[in-house]
């Protein structure tokens, strides 16, 4: 098993075991590997991750459970989550913002189950209201660094419909520059301008 963590696009993975899918990435001259348990390798693992030259990271540990716990406590974990919203024709809206086409997502408030957040947050970044929620997709973790804090976000991601005519607006104080429905044909064509936590929301729902 393991909790892939994406420091940008580049992907660290905590795990119990090398697998066939994290194979590869073991033997990649790029890749820090880890597998030592101790304040020490933990630090130097998101050090390392910070720099340019690593491809990816794995921090291997036989317990895994011990493993995450140790390691979010080196940062401020954020809840939040988020939608893939569809019409009927399967069409997907994505929204532009800080030169990267993205979904909308955002902070779970205090007290606000995380269905709700990802419903509101929807409507919030994109006007639309008229939307169901359907199943949940996969859950994501990315880290960015904000002041003197380093924040891991872990985001919560749901297939929603959208079955209204009402327009999209874009919330522009979250610096949202724009919105469009993508056919599914053309989806791919956005994924290139993306970030890689995106496109696995993506994988993970079928596209």
């Amino acid at each position: 098993m393991y909790i892939k963590i994406y420091f940008n696009d580049k992907p660290l993975f905590l795990c119990d075991s090398i697998d066939s899918e994290l194979e590869p990435y073991r033997h990649h001259d790029d890749t820090m590997f880890i597998d030592e348990f101790s304040t020490h390798a933990l630090k130097s693992m998101i050090h390392e991750m910070e720099q340019q030259k690593i491809h990816a990271g794995i921090l291997l540990h036989a317990n895994l459970d011990a493993l995450k716990k140790a390691f979010w406590k080196k940062f401020s974990v954020i809840q939040a989550a988020g939608g893939l919203v569809l019409t009927s024709r399967r069409e997907t809206l994505m929204i532009f913002r800080r030169g990267k086409w993205d979904l909308p997502k955002g902070k779970q408030d205090p007290g606000e189950d995380l269905e709700t957040c990802a419903l509101r947050e929807v409507a919030e970044e994109t006007g639309l209201h008229t939307v169901s929620l359907e199943n949940k997709i996969i859950e994501t973790y990315h880290y960015y660094p904000m002041k003197n804090k380093k924040v891991l976000k872990h985001t919560h991601w749901y297939r929603m419909q959208f079955t209204g005519t009402e327009l999209t607006v874009p919330q522009i104080e979250e610096d949202i520059q724009d919105l469009q429905w993508i056919k599914p044909e053309n989806v791919d064509k956005y994924l290139k301008f993306s970030y890689e936590n995106i496109r696995e929301v993506f994988r993970a729902a079928d596209f």
